[in-house]
């Protein structure tokens, strides 16, 4: 343990690595079983195949032990999975100020199985299918917490902090009960909003964000005090106006007058105001337009704000033009009271430009099923089943977020090739490269491998010479 802690040895990224994993060590009950979890984060780096359990042992060398302690760190009680996350958030809290929210973003994802006897799996919609002839596939459906770090020049990152089962009822009985996604969504928000509480933290305000499927009435009546909600809304949403107050006797009124639907204040243009804002490092120009406060159908006590985005259409190319379009967009907001009037939970610009960062969950999804091969292990009981599943994308959490107190968001290595610059912000791979990099540097591997030059004319005659020598040597 005294080696971890001491990062003075260490380059920078895998430093910060270091730091990281020895704060995740209360989550573990006893000394061996957390070492069996940092060499199953360091395989996850190495390992070039699947990610599977025995791929990970492989690639660690353990070909002549016994493999049963490894898998049991997911069939037995080796550690909780809350508590586990509950290291990590504390961790990425320390990177935002206690008078801004703590934005966080809400969606659900899928992680395909072939088994139809797999605890949690079940037939659902595949996404890989073309929207015209939808197919299904098994499947095992989760929903996914992630927060999003402060931006930077319109950069962001989402790092993953909870993944929690969201089965379906008909789904095949697993460790977790059945239940919709809104209904672990509301789990997570007050989860974080808990573990805001217990750092000192009651004021600081959550901003959670989520598309059309968490627009529905119970999320909004559940949730926690202090977290404020931007959801995608259809085009046709039923909306009323805030109640007037009346004289006389009978029940006061619930709702005001009835709105025209959302997709109706399309039509007054006029109304439409401009603003630019900043997205990965480009401006971009955006109509808007806010209504309310208004009132859902459903939630009479809870006023809401309607914001309505309008699409946008453009030319690209330079030889052959295309026009390349952008539908309009209508999301409702918590509305929060100040003074004396209902106000939206943060300036529109900067609300605008979270909306707009709402995708890296989706990339997030990818490079955690396709980069780190998140649902790969083949973990077959009630248990294990779900915590492979929550251990990948822990680890996923943890790479990032040390990447990202290395480097930043823009603070990458240069790219090695010559005729690429590389992008602003790094990518996985380039994560993975430093990691890799900074380990094979490091005097226990450095003995165990040899670099070749910069000089190709070098590196001919040594490969050269390599495969002269392998004829001569098979002639002896």
């Amino acid at each position: 343990m005294e080696s971890i802690t001491n990062v003075t040895e260490f380059p920078a990224l895998l430093g910060e690595l270091m730091l990281l994993l020895a704060a995740h060590r209360g989550a573990f009950r006893q000394q061996r079983t957390f070492l069996r979890a940092l060499a199953l984060v360091f395989a996850e780096v190495f390992a070039f195949g699947r990610h599977t359990v025995t791929q990970l042992l492989l690639t660690l060398g353990c070909t002549d032990c016994d493999w049963a302690g490894w898998h049991r760190l997911f069939s037995r009680f080796r550690f909780r999975e809350e508590v586990l996350t509950r290291c990590l958030f504390r961790e990425t809290v320390n990177h935002t100020r206690p008078d801004e929210h703590y934005v966080v973003v809400v969606d659900g994802t899928q992680i395909p199985r072939s088994s139809r006897k797999m605890p949690g799996t079940s037939w659902m919609k595949a996404p890989r299918t073309p929207i015209f002839r939808k197919g299904i596939h098994r499947a095992q459906r989760f929903l996914h917490g992630a927060w999003l770090t402060p931006s930077e020049d319109g950069y962001t990152r989402a790092v993953p902090l909870r993944l929690l089962p969201a089965f379906p009822e008909k789904a095949v009985p697993a460790e977790a009960p059945p239940r919709r996604e809104w209904a672990a969504a509301l789990e997570f928000l007050r989860w974080v909003r808990q573990g805001l509480n217990e750092l000192g933290r009651r004021a600081q305000r959550v901003l959670a964000l989520a598309d059309g499927a968490f627009d529905v009435v119970d999320f909004w009546r559940g949730l926690p005090e202090n977290v404020d909600l931007v959801v995608r809304t259809a085009r046709n949403r039923c909306l009323y106006g805030l109640p007037t107050r009346r004289q006389g006797r009978g029940r006061p009124a619930l709702y005001g007058e009835r709105q025209p639907p959302p997709e109706a204040f399309l039509r007054e243009r006029s109304a439409f105001k401009r603003v630019t804002i900043r997205v990965r490092g480009r401006n971009q120009p955006l109509r808007y337009r806010v209504v309310g406060p208004v009132l859902r159908e459903g939630l009479a006590d809870r006023p809401l704000f309607l914001i309505v985005v309008g699409g946008q259409q453009w030319r690209v190319g330079k030889r052959r033009l295309r026009v390349r379009r952008r539908e309009p967009a209508f999301y409702l907001v918590s509305a929060v009271w100040r003074g004396d009037t209902w106000v939206l939970p943060m300036e529109i610009e900067e609300l605008l430009a979270w909306l707009w960062q709402r995708w890296e969950v989706e990339v997030c999804h990818r490079e955690m099923k396709s980069g780190l091969g998140v649902g790969e292990k083949q973990c077959w009981t009630r248990r294990s089943a779900v915590v492979s599943v929550q251990w990948g994308a822990w680890v996923y959490g943890v790479l990032v977020l040390a990447g990202y107190r290395a480097w930043g968001l823009l603070g990458g290595p240069p790219a090695p090739a010559r005729w690429w610059r590389g992008s602003r912000r790094w990518s996985l791979n380039t994560l993975w490269r430093g990691y890799r990099a900074e380990l094979w540097g490091t005097k226990e591997f450095r003995p165990l491998w040899t670099g070749t030059g910069d000089n190709w004319l070098k590196k001919e005659a040594w490969l050269a010479a390599l495969s002269n020598a392998v004829p001569a040597a098979a002639r002896i």
